[in-house]
């Protein structure tokens, strides 16, 4: 077995391990809950505080916006707008130095300069705000920088994001063995955040000898279903699966229908789910 697939294995394990825990933390949380219902002999209200409530979905199957009241995260706007509509989901992008996360998120934003971007040495923050169903989504993308120094910003990116975005360059293997390290960051701040696998530079990776892309896809695939996550071959150069990631994580968040169908095709942009 490769040194990667041990990786995979233990990785997988140990997810195996932490939904167990937190099964018992949530059994032991609801038995502390009676206990204290029963000493007081009356109901307590509990307000959950999170970064955003996800909206129903209409009838025509798109998101209305949620009330105000319930949308606790700031917009992360340097400028002055109307928020009282806004839903502000915040999104984390982790990977290694130099394969292409700043590219993607350019290519995702595009030319908005009003969306007030924080532009950092290890740290990258933009806004992006869209319109799904007559609803305001404002996406909070947080790009953390691949040098040893941008480690110090994975908790405060990490932390209440609605979706991690772990990112690797389709030609460099060691870049996707070092996911593993960036996803076991990652968790140790965030558990529920969406799990997304990103392979960029798909139009230098099919350049790669066929069999060597076989290679490399099976063996992102594998890190995938270890992960939980779901994968996609992307190009920030010709736009491929750029939108369409953030269209599936818009989907996943407020359960709307995912039309994208999956695609193992070797030589092709590759979608697995």
């Amino acid at each position: 077995m490769t040194e990667l697939g041990q990786k995979i294995v233990q990785l997988s394990l140990q997810r195996r391990l932490q939904r167990r825990m937190l099964i018992l933390r949530r059994w032991f949380r609801r038995l502390l809950d009676r206990l204290l219902l029963c000493s007081i002999g009356k109901p307590i209200r509990y307000r959950m505080l999170s970064h955003a409530t996800a909206p129903s979905p209409s009838p025509l199957g798109t998101p209305e916006v949620a009330p105000e009241e319930h949308i606790t995260t700031p917009v992360y706007h340097n400028h002055d707008v109307d928020s009282s509509d806004l839903v502000a989901l915040k999104i984390t992008l982790l990977g290694d130095r130099q394969i292409g996360k700043t590219s993607f998120l350019e290519k995702y934003v595009g030319n908005e300069e009003e969306q007030g971007a924080q532009q950092k040495k290890e740290l990258n923050i933009v806004d992006k705000t869209l319109l799904v169903g007559g609803a305001r989504i404002s996406y909070c993308i947080w790009e953390v920088g691949g040098d040893k120094k941008a480690w110090d910003h994975v908790p405060a990116a990490c932390k209440d994001s609605v979706a991690i975005l772990l990112m690797f360059d389709l030609t460099s293997r060691c870049t996707l063995n070092n996911v593993i390290r960036w996803h076991q960051e990652a968790i140790k701040w965030n558990q529920t955040a969406i799990p997304v696998l990103i392979g960029t530079k798909f139009d230098d990776f099919i350049q790669l000898p066929i069999d060597l892309q076989w290679t490399i896809g099976s063996q992102a695939r594998a890190l995938a279903k270890a992960l939980n996550a779901t994968l996609f071959f992307s190009s920030a150069t010709y736009n491929i699966n750029v939108n369409k990631i953030f269209k599936f994580i818009t989907a996943k968040l407020f359960d709307l229908p995912w039309t994208v169908e999956r695609n193992l095709t070797v030589g092709e942009p590759i979608i697995d789910f």
